[in-house]
């Protein structure tokens, strides 16, 4: 009978084999997973020996994480800004780089002892991470959370119950972009479109091609959707609202006059921790 030890050790190689990365990692947290527990608890009970009770769904998990299933999907959740969110095919798995953009918007607020925002909206909500994560922050703001697909607000208003918030202080539109949109202008923008170029969606690594390709291919160029946004912008945001948006490195070259030309003021690029220019962020007059 095979102990914790045994098995990830016998199950790294399989993973590294199929191209996975950190296969260590990933079958550490596969096991934990199966077992019902964190993955740092796996290193006080090494000697635990485990029946097929909990082989035989990690033997499953191991052959679908070989097939490039997102770990995150095989999980059935994702943890972002210290809250845990179910994650599926449904809708784009969040990056760090996402996670970095909503401690920037809170950093910004802190910063400038800005009044918290009343109104937020968060286009291309997916998941739902960002507009949830910024509506417990701000804990008596409204959010809404916008996307043109139905199963990806589906899985955010799943995310609403998960993360315990209030019911009637998030609000889910089906819509493209500002066409579907109600009520007065918004305090808070926030949108993470898809920002990648059509022909380059093939190039990106098996786990990425599983999200939907709607959340991906931004057009031809990458930045045509997140253009549309731009120039629709203005009659949805209230005088002062912070518009804060994720893109692609090396985009703001095109996205910043963009953002300058449609009146926005304080406009400007911020890099991520990694150097590259990752943020649009900036102010409704």
């Amino acid at each position: 009978m095979k102990t914790v030890l045994q098995t990830i050790q016998s199950g790294t190689p399989w993973l590294e084999k199929a191209g996975v990365e950190d296969p260590r990692l990933n079958m550490e947290h596969l096991l934990a997973h199966v077992m019902g527990c964190k993955r740092m608890q796996l290193y006080l009970q090494f000697d635990r020996p485990l029946g097929e009770d909990i082989l035989a769904p990690l033997r499953d998990l191991v052959t679908r994480r070989r097939q490039r299933e997102p770990l995150q999907h095989l999980m059935g959740s994702v943890e972002f800004m210290g809250r845990e969110y179910k994650s599926d095919a449904r809708a784009l798995i969040p990056r760090p780089e996402t996670e970095e953009l909503v401690e920037k918007i809170l950093a910004h607020y802190k910063k400038e002892n800005l009044p918290a925002p009343g109104r937020i909206l968060d286009m291309g909500t997916g998941s739902g991470v960002i507009g949830l994560s910024l509506a417990h922050a701000f804990p008596a703001a409204h959010a809404t959370l916008a996307d043109i697909s139905p199963d990806a607000l589906d899985l955010a208003r799943e995310n609403a119950i998960k993360t315990n918030l209030a019911p009637e202080r998030a609000e889910f539109i089906l819509t493209n972009l500002f066409q579907n949109l109600p009520g007065p202008p918004h305090d808070l923008i926030v949108a993470n479109l898809p920002y990648i170029a059509a022909d380059e969606v093939l190039t990106l690594s098996p786990e990425v091609r599983r999200d939907p390709a709607l959340a991906l291919d931004g057009g031809p160029i990458g930045t045509e959707i997140i253009a549309d946004f731009l120039t629709q912008l203005r009659p949805h945001a209230a005088p002062g609202a912070f518009i804060a948006l994720e893109i692609g490195a090396g985009q703001s070259t095109d996205l910043l006059p963009l953002m300058q030309n449609s009146g926005l003021q304080d406009s400007r690029s911020i890099p991520d921790y990694s150097g590259r220019d990752r943020f649009l962020f900036a102010t409704a007059p």
